[in-house]
């Protein structure tokens, strides 16, 4: 079952028929979809790209069957893929991920191993979904971030601390910087809660400190160019 559909030469190079590529292309499009329906599974996307991950593995397929055995062309279409890579914006690691499963896929039933291909789709595919459901690899820290203004006539060192020792079991000091033409201070902070109810209750302290300027209070925003 897990045997090529291809029968192969001395030389291993495969011998294509009309009736092989006609199954490992509709094979490639059908995992094709299921694999942009996987990456679609709680997630942002676009469909443009979505599309190309659903294309993707029958393309990759094609180029497999077309450059078996032939080592140049095999280097320029790899020299081809280069300068697609060079001139794509970067993506997420989601991203990515459904790229290189995309062009598995389609290594895959390029060869022949129809089988393979599709099992080893439901078996990322199911893993994908299970970890996209759970919560692994999510920040159970409840890390947010703090802005807080103060005026330039204030020391900002320690004029915090107290509340910081009080309400928070983690406090990161991570920037200062001027605003208003330098009449005010904007200090950032990442902090964890050592009580989440009393919320409020540090907002309120914090503003008598600051002499009620504004308080910016959120998560701690996710750095998009990192994988």
């Amino acid at each position: 079952m897990l045997n090529s559909i291809f029968t192969t030469t001395t030389s291993q190079t495969i011998t294509l028929t009309a009736q092989g590529l006609a199954l490992a292309t509709a094979v490639s499009l059908v995992l094709g979809v299921l694999g942009a329906l996987i990456y679609m599974f709680r997630n942002t996307y676009s469909k443009g790209f979505v599309v190309t991950l659903a294309l993707m593995p029958s393309i990759v397929q094609l180029v497999i069957m077309l450059v078996n055995g032939n080592l140049g062309a095999g280097v320029a279409v790899m020299g081809a893929f280069s300068l697609v890579r060079f001139r794509s914006v970067p993506g997420g690691a989601r991203e990515i991920t459904a790229i290189f499963l995309a062009m598995a896929i389609g290594l895959a039933t390029g060869m022949g191993y129809l089988a393979v291909a599709a099992i080893f789709l439901v078996v990322i595919g199911g893993v994908s979904i299970l970890l996209a459901v759970s919560r692994f690899g999510e920040d159970r820290s409840a890390l947010r971030q703090l802005k807080v203004t103060m005026p330039e006539d204030l020391d900002y060192t320690d004029i915090f601390d107290d509340l910081f020792a009080k309400y928070t079991r983690k406090c990161e000091f991570i920037r200062v910087r001027t605003t208003n033409l330098g009449s005010l201070f904007e200090l950032t902070y990442h902090i964890q809660f050592t009580d989440v109810k009393k919320e409020k209750e540090f907002i309120d302290a914090l503003r008598c400190r600051n002499g009620n300027l504004p308080i910016v209070w959120g998560r701690v925003p996710a750095n998009k160019d990192e994988l």
